[in-house]
């Protein structure tokens, strides 16, 4: 028994055809990835109450511990974060400024070390 020419399959897919699959998928990938970003972009999409909260400042303090301070309405909290749990560490109400009364701002802080550092320039040169 003998097999004829006609009855082998042939190629099923054409390198013209694998191409436009692919052009079709890149663009929808690049669709869905463009819809995305215009949602993320876009303000109008807000949970109830979002902005009430912000995280003002954080730091690590080991390897999955860390201290945050969050502003929550007119009030501000030290929390310790940690796995598992959340701690208030302090609570206290939202100042204007973060330096405590009479707290040197960093603009003298920067002109007493100018003035210190170009003293022991001064008596350096002069040894």
């Amino acid at each position: 028994m003998s097999i004829a020419q006609s009855d082998l399959p042939g190629a099923a897919v054409s390198a013209g055809s694998v191409a436009q699959v692919i052009v079709g998928l890149v663009l929808v990938l690049a669709l869905i990835g463009a819809v995305a970003w215009l949602l993320k972009r876009m303000s109008t999409f807000r949970a109830p109450g979002a902005g009430l909260i912000r995280v003002l400042a954080g730091a690590a303090v080991g390897q999955r511990e860390r201290i945050v301070l969050v502003e929550v309405g007119e009030t501000w909290l030290l929390v310790g974060v940690a796995p598992g749990q959340v701690t208030t560490l302090h609570s206290m109400s939202k100042m204007e400024s973060t330096l405590p009364p009479g707290a040197p701002t960093p603009a003298t802080v920067s002109a007493s070390f100018a003035s210190w550092l170009s003293r022991k320039m001064e008596g350096r040169a002069h040894d």
